[in-house]
Order: C-alpha cells, then structure tokens, then sequence
C-alpha cells in the first residue's frame, strides 16, 4: 500500500513511442519485475508492466503500438483529437475533451489527426489480472481503499485527503496529479474552486 505520489505535467520524463509516431510522458508504471502476478506469464521489456498510465501527444497520423493482453482507456486531454480507425473498419472520433475510449491493446488502430496535435491521458492494463475505469469528476468524491488509480486535474484546482491531513498541502491545479497503489484508507477529492474538472482513474486487481 502507498499514498498518492504527486506530479506535474512539466516534470515527467519524455520518450519516443517506439513506432515513432508520437511522444510520451510516463506518469507510472508498475509493478517491478518480481512483483508480476506468477501466473500471467513472462513479457517483452518493453511490456513488463501490470498497469501504466502515461500522456501522449501525437502528432503526426499513424498507428498505435501493439499491446497484446493489455486493455486501453485513452482520454482526449488537449487539442482537436484525433479520429482513431480499427482493422475492422469502425472509427471512433476522440474529439472531446475528458471523454475516455476503451479498447484492446491487440487491434490494429490508426490515428488520423483532427485538426494539429493533440495531447492524451492514457492508461493500460493487463487483462487477466486488472480492469480500468476513467471518469470525469466535477465534484467531491471519496477514493477507495485497496484500489490503485492515478488523478490528472483539467481545470480548477482541488484537495486531496481529509481537512487535517490536507491542510499543509498545496492543491492540485490544472496539469497537476497523483498516483498510488492500494490506498492503506479511503480519501476525499474535493474541489475548491467553480468549474474544477478532474480525470480519475480507478484500477482495481481482478
């Protein structure tokens, strides 16, 4: 169990996708190695994860890597979007801001931008052992104890923790967030100011 880890959008660290069609900046991956469930079978390095969460910025048209056995949320932070096309013919237009998307890690997905770059919260994870829900919270909420999640502010700014354990802590304000892994007791998210939006990842073991 830990409490929430907190970050900024400027201090995370930046790499290259590996199909080289956009960026990414890794909010958490975890767990190490030796902590993988036992039974859900080795992965490529690149893939040794049991859930992530990260922000992308894509901005070029391209394919998506593939992540076979991962489920995926991904969630139009800022920009126009992109308009996300399947093998299967289907396209999705992620055009909204705060609005998630899910779909399999495995399928061939191509991203058409809607009009310049666009930046994305996306968040992964392994489907035999873990399942993700992204929300967009407008209001005061509690996070559960147990789970794992990640925050990413929208707009606004908000308190994390109850009056006295959050009463020396700066808020968290737009382009700021959190992470954690099995809260040790339940938390209150509540907003300070008029129009705070917030996305909340909640991710629990299956």
């Amino acid at each position: 169990m830990s409490p929430p880890v907190r970050f900024s959008f400027d201090s995370l660290p930046v790499s290259r996708w590996r199909n080289g069609g956009g960026e990414t900046r890794e909010i958490v991956s975890w767990p190490a190695d030796e902590l993988l469930p036992a039974h859900s079978g080795p992965l490529p390095a690149l893939d040794d994860f049991a859930w992530r969460a990260s922000i992308a910025t894509i901005d070029r048209d391209g394919g998506f890597s593939s992540f076979p056995g991962v489920d995926r949320v991904i969630t139009l932070l800022e920009g126009n979007g992109v308009v996300l096309h399947g093998a299967n013919g289907v396209a999705h237009s992620l055009t909204r801001t705060g609005e998630p998307y899910a779909f399999a890690g495995e399928e061939s997905v191509t991203a058409v931008l809607a009009g310049g770059a666009s930046r994305d919260f996306n968040i992964m994870t392994r489907r035999l052992d873990w399942r993700a829900s992204v929300v967009r919270m407008d209001h005061e909420f509690i996070l559960p104890a147990v789970h794992s999640g990640v925050l990413y502010v929208l707009a606004g700014t908000w308190r994390l923790g109850n009056d006295d354990q959050a009463k020396d802590d700066k808020p968290l304000a737009a382009r700021d967030g959190c992470w954690w892994h099995h809260l040790p007791s339940p938390l209150r998210l509540r907003p300070l100011a008029p129009e705070s939006l917030l996305l909340w990842a909640d991710i629990s073991a299956l």
